[in-house]
């Protein structure tokens, strides 16, 4: 379990892959650590080097006092990079992740070559939806929350498996100051300006179920992205890399190879 020690900062990070193959790095969604990904790994192209990070607050990560910025989240995403001495890597951002892929491709081009938003906007919900949110957690802890966030996050076929038990758990033992500050760093995010400025390869995927960023809302912000292609998959919500691990990786794989990136 590997630890960067950034400035004021542990990030717990994992590198599966050859050391000198091309990186592909991994940043999760709210309420989610670097497990997210667990699906789909195997199913990749071998020879990549496969970079996965829990962000602030969450995993085994350390956990500062809210409230966050986006400016935090890509900073702490540049210098985790820097780090590891990574450059021209594929950045594949899920929700969170995906807003954190944006705002580090404007800010360090160097960093990115091409990315993928999954599940994702520009801009994510409003002020008063977060601060809603975020009372909730400050007065009844995030289990006030699970039950909604479980509808929002998967298709009802989904949330009928006993699967379903391992994600409401991941979600519930996220540290609340940790949820708490990635909401407000939503909250306080709108990149529809600097991403529309950007122009490099870039796949955007949704879920047909997502109930926290529809399809709609991704297919908007790839549309921000020139040439951006967008991808929706048919029965999975918030999360289709955990509902539909086999069309993930080969969406996800077929955009590798067109860009030469495997």
């Amino acid at each position: 379990m590997p630890i960067a020690p950034l400035p004021g900062l542990n990030v717990h990070y994992r590198i599966d892959g050859p050391p000198d193959g091309l990186p592909v790095v991994f940043a999760n969604s709210l309420g989610t650590d670097m497990r997210l990904w667990d699906a789909i790994l195997p199913l990749l192209p071998e020879g990549l080097k496969l970079i996965r990070y829990d962000m602030r607050g969450h995993g085994l990560t350390d956990c500062p006092p809210a409230p966050y910025s986006m400016g935090q989240l890509v900073t702490d995403a540049e210098r985790l990079l820097d780090h590891l001495d990574v450059r021209d890597c594929v950045f594949v951002g899920l929700s969170i992740g995906g807003m954190i892929a944006q705002g580090l491709t404007a800010k360090r081009l160097d960093l990115v070559r091409a990315m993928v938003i999954s599940n994702t906007g520009a801009k994510i919900g409003t002020p008063a939806i977060w601060a809603d949110r975020i009372t909730a957690v400050e007065q009844g802890g995030i289990e006030s929350l699970a039950n909604a966030v479980m509808e929002r996050w998967f298709s009802r076929a989904f949330r009928d498996t006993p699967d379903l038990v391992q994600w409401r758990n991941m979600l519930t033992r996220t540290p609340a100051a940790g949820y708490v500050g990635c909401s407000a760093a939503i909250s306080g995010t709108d990149f529809i300006a600097t991403t529309s400025t950007l122009q490099l390869p870039t796949l955007a995927i949704a879920g047909s179920e997502d109930g926290s960023t529809p399809p709609d809302l991704v297919r908007e912000t790839a549309a921000l992205i020139h040439s951006s292609d967008f991808h929706l998959i048919r029965g999975a919500g918030h999360l289709p890399c955990v509902e539909k691990p086999e069309e993930f990786a080969a969406v996800l794989t077929t955009f590798l190879t067109r860009i030469g990136h495997c």
